[in-house]
């Protein structure tokens, strides 16, 4: 079966070619660490662990590169603003680089919880700042760059397709508009290097041949790709909200630094999870939407992936507790369809090789047409449903469906809910005792390297209000 993906590049959905016959080359933009990552935010990463694992489901190796941002996103993010890590810094009365240590591990703990892949390769804007500097050299001596009181910029009106990728009217845009035009010289232009301010030290700051300072938020992504997949790659993912500006900045100044066109053959972008009302969630929309939300409502973090995977990734996903209540009720229900098959232990399925794959193909193609027709995860499910209701299909071949379809849903189908008992063992209860002390006298450094320890140990220790909190079993 052919690959078909939605390539935000040209507006069309085509079939998938890697550069590479057998290995796919994928980016993601990762997240902000300077607070927690929000369930419309997990909702992306979800997306792209789907698309990672419908790849795998192909054939293909996949090298998956996410970045973490932990320097350079203003809170405008077009260079206006502060930089979001020293604000949240200020916020929690601590250091950027601390902030940033304990929202990254928070994020990966929320990730565990809905079974979303480690990337194969994790990098961290702060670890690449040789890189970054590099490239925006490369830009200087090609002539992209200019330089103002706060800054290197990039200048856009040097890049003739600036704005083709998303459809952008840069003409027509009204200064103030998009951004504060100050010293630039074009609206749409954007910041490569900013300046420290003077008479402040930074938390984050280096040296660099035109002044001491730290990177733009959108050459940590281009310079940190480019370096790990090349000067051209298969497939970039992000939210749509990346589409207008940051993205569109990455193909700007990576197409110029490298001569190379396309930067990225696919790019794929996750739609919004919204209320009802068609507000987007978010930060700044002050709900607390997190994974906190679903622990608070006793709701398995896997039936949010499940509400996930009830509609396309490209739609809009409406949220109200009522529906991820549904969800939950579904979700346990389709794993009572699965055990009632005999799914318990994925060990229990006596054959998960290529050729059992091929048939599982074939005897059941509409469910896998949907998974390879632009990630149709929506009718692959209710597809799914149907089988696991239909008494006449033998539950050998319902077993090997769920063991194949359970590598891309990844709803742990195989467990029971007695799995989510926490039986704590000693040298754990320990690390937890010392952790409440260690919070209670706010040295939050012992704080976070205790939860590491007992992260390190398969827990995941999860934060209330009012200093107490609730232990999981890493799935």
């Amino acid at each position: 079966m052919e690959l078909s993906l939605f390539n935000t590049r040209t507006r069309s959905k085509e079939v998938f070619v890697p550069i590479d016959a057998n290995l796919v080359g994928m980016y993601s933009c990762g997240p902000t660490v300077y607070a927690r990552a929000h369930l419309g935010n997990m909702r992306a990463y979800i997306f792209a662990d789907v698309l990672r694992r419908v790849l795998e489901l192909r054939g293909y190796s996949v090298c998956h590169v996410m970045n973490i941002t932990d320097v350079g996103h203003l809170t405008d993010d077009a260079d206006h603003g502060e930089d979001k890590l020293v604000a949240g810094a200020k916020r929690e009365k601590t250091t950027a680089w601390a902030l940033a240590k304990h929202y990254e591990q928070i994020f990966f703990d929320d990730c565990q919880k809905l079974n979303i892949s480690r990337p194969t390769i994790l990098c961290r804007a702060t670890d690449h700042i040789a890189e970054q500097i590099n490239m925006i050299t490369t830009l200087e001596e090609k002539g992209y760059t200019y330089k103002t009181s706060d800054g290197i910029y990039f200048d856009t009106s040097l890049f003739p397709r600036y704005g083709e990728f998303a459809h952008l009217d840069v003409d027509g845009l009204r200064a103030g508009e998009r951004v504060e035009l100050g010293e630039k010289r074009h609206k749409t232009d954007f910041a490569l290097w900013k300046f420290s301010p003077a008479g402040v030290t930074r938390d984050m700051e280096w040296g660099a041949r035109w002044g001491k300072g730290f990177p733009g938020w959108h050459i940590e992504c281009s310079a940190m790709s480019t370096h790990y997949l090349g000067k051209q790659f298969d497939i970039h993912t992000g939210g749509t909200d990346h589409i207008p500006i940051h993205h569109t900045n990455e193909i700007a100044q990576s197409e110029c630094a490298h001569s190379s066109h396309p930067f990225v053959n696919y790019w794929l972008h996750a739609q919004f999870l919204v209320f009802p009302s068609g507000e987007k969630v978010s930060k700044s929309s002050g709900h607390d939407l997190s994974i906190n939300r679903l622990v608070e409502m006793n709701v398995d973090p896997l039936a949010y992936r499940y509400l996930c995977l009830t509609a396309h990734y490209r739609n809009f996903l409406d949220y109200t507790d009522e529906a991820l209540l549904a969800s939950q009720t579904a979700f346990k229900r389709l794993r009572e369809l699965c055990h009632a098959a005999g799914y318990v232990a994925r060990d229990n399925v006596a054959d998960d090789s290529h050729s059992a794959a091929i048939y599982i193909f074939e005897k059941f193609p509409g469910i896998f047409e949907a998974l390879f027709d632009d990630l149709n995860t929506a009718t692959a499910l209710a597809e799914f449903w149907r089988v696991l209701k239909n008494s006449d299909i033998a539950n050998p071949d319902k077993l090997l469906l769920i063991a194949l379809l359970d590598r891309v849903f990844a709803l742990s189908l195989d467990k029971t809910e007695q799995a989510y008992s926490v039986e704590i063992p000693k040298e754990v209860e320990m690390l937890l005792s010392l952790r409440v002390k260690a919070r209670a006298d706010r040295n939050w450094a012992l704080s976070d390297e205790l939860r590491q320890h007992i992260f390190d140990l398969g827990f995941i220790v999860e934060d209330s209000k009012g200093g107490g909190y609730k232990v999981h079993k890493a799935l």
